[in-house]
């Protein structure tokens, strides 16, 4: 098939160290300081990379792909958080995403739980980092450059100063200021979810960054779809009729999930499953097969997979 460029002939763009997407009809130069973004028509919201350059790299092909057979549209790509931790191209991820939401608000980066605790520690939470560094972080500052050896040390404030010298001033500031919620065309998209029965301005952060079985279970009508990382569900996303989650574990699994958004219509995109992913996936077959006989309100079929 022949790959073809949707860019507008009258719309410029440029190149930004080989990982600017040409294809999303955007206008550089208009970036996230913008107090309303550029109206797009299709949406790419992809689910949580966990440091797998790799898997972006692929998915975002998947994506040009797929632009390419589709009828010229403004495109906004979307990561509903968590790029960091865990996989082992966490700096690569973050410093390619700050440079291209720097010059385009069509590429969308959201804040995570892992990007919180990532902020929070390298401004001095000692308690915070020690947790952090549990749950992915070491990778993520291995990313960096940080030493192994002082990793594998009691963590003190003196390992947390390596750390922020290591990351850089410039990166702390991009998490802190990374968007909590996006809104588009009857979608809401966030990192964990929302508190049902509150208003979407009354949310609060944590909630939108960490809630798990209060928003997974609860089967009300929000007002808008909600699309969801944070839960992985390692057969495939979750789709129902209040929300869509698009975790698929792709640091363990190798399948990194997108899901495209049109005038109401969805569709998937997803990399391949990793070989070594098949057999820990069989495990769940029957936690899948009990979740589906007792779901209900769903829009097509839904696997359910586990929490982390």
């Amino acid at each position: 098939m022949p790959q073809r460029d949707w860019r507008y002939p009258q719309r410029s763009e440029a190149r930004l160290q080989g990982e600017v997407p040409l294809f999303l009809g955007a206008h550089l130069g208009k970036g996230p300081g913008r107090r309303e973004l550029t109206p797009v028509d299709r949406v790419y919201a992809i689910g949580d990379v966990h440091g797998r350059f790799d898997l972006f790299r692929d998915l975002v092909e998947l994506i040009r792909q797929d632009q390419a057979v589709l009828p010229p549209a403004f495109t906004r790509i979307i990561l509903s958080g968590d790029i960091v931790d865990r996989g082992p191209d966490s700096a690569r991820m973050i410093r390619g995403r700050m440079a291209l939401t720097k010059v385009s608000d069509r590429f969308m980066v959201l804040k995570g739980n892992h990007e919180e605790m990532m902020e929070r520690s390298l401004r001095g939470d000692l308690e915070t980092f020690e947790h952090w560094l549990s749950l992915g972080g070491e990778q993520t500052l291995l990313s960096f450059g940080v030493d192994p050896a002082l990793l594998q040390e009691l963590v003190t404030s003196e390992t947390l100063r390596f750390a922020v010298e290591a990351v850089g001033e410039d990166v702390i500031r991009w998490l802190e200021r990374l968007p909590l919620t996006h809104f588009h065309d009857g979608f809401l998209f966030v990192h964990a979810g929302i508190r049902p029965g509150i208003p979407i301005h009354k949310q609060r952060s944590e909630d939108l960054l960490w809630i798990r079985r209060d928003f997974l279970d609860d089967d009300s009508t929000h007002g808008v779809i909600v699309v969801h990382g944070h839960t992985v569900v390692e057969g495939g996303p979750v789709i129902r009729h209040n929300r869509i989650g698009i975790d698929t574990g792709a640091y363990r699994t190798g399948r990194l999930t997108a899901l495209g958004i049109e005038s109401g219509k969805t569709w998937i995109l997803s990399t391949a499953l990793e070989p070594n992913a098949h057999d820990e996936l069989a495990n769940y077959q029957a936690l899948w097969r009990e979740s589906m006989a007792r779901a209900s309100g769903r829009v097509s079929q839904e696997q359910v997979g586990t929490d982390e």
